[in-house]
């Protein structure tokens, strides 16, 4: 009832009816324990104490707080790619564009390079393949073309 010590040569050994024995350090306890009395009531007794939280000691009074992550999340309409596009600077987007365009106009330049002069007339003498709708199977049109 108390959990305090009981000392050899002192106290009661009182068994239940399940058959449980507990060991009684005192008259006090004893008659306590007979009134089926809770021993979280009872403010002399350890099982008061802990329920309180009376008697700890001052290093795990010390409470651990963890920081909370912050994660940033798509919203509905918007991917996570666009709103970290929104929050970047608009000097380094800038730069960004200016480097892919550039990067085009190197591939474009390299392309006409390859291609040289016969190429390029070829393509402007007018001759072109017909206009086929996205939706109509391509293999079909060519065979009807020739």
């Amino acid at each position: 009832m108390s959990e305090y010590r009981i000392w050899p040569g002192t106290g009661k050994l009182f068994v239940r009816r399940d058959g449980k024995p507990i060991f009684l350090g005192s008259s006090k306890a004893q008659s306590l324990t007979l009134q089926r009395k809770k021993p979280a009531k009872l403010m002399w007794t350890q099982a008061w104490r802990r329920l309180h939280k009376k008697g700890l000691s001052e290093a795990n009074l010390k409470k651990r707080r963890t920081r909370t992550n912050k994660v940033q999340r798509a919203v509905v309409g918007l991917s996570l790619d666009d709103i970290k596009k929104a929050a970047q600077k608009p000097e380094f987007r800038s730069a960004q564009r200016d480097a892919v365009l550039r990067e085009v106009k190197d591939r474009k330049k390299t392309n006409k390079a390859k291609v040289g002069g016969g190429g390029a007339k070829a393509a402007s003498s007018g001759v072109r393949a017909p206009k086929v709708p996205k939706n109509v199977n391509r293999a079909k049109v060519q065979k009807n073309v020739k």
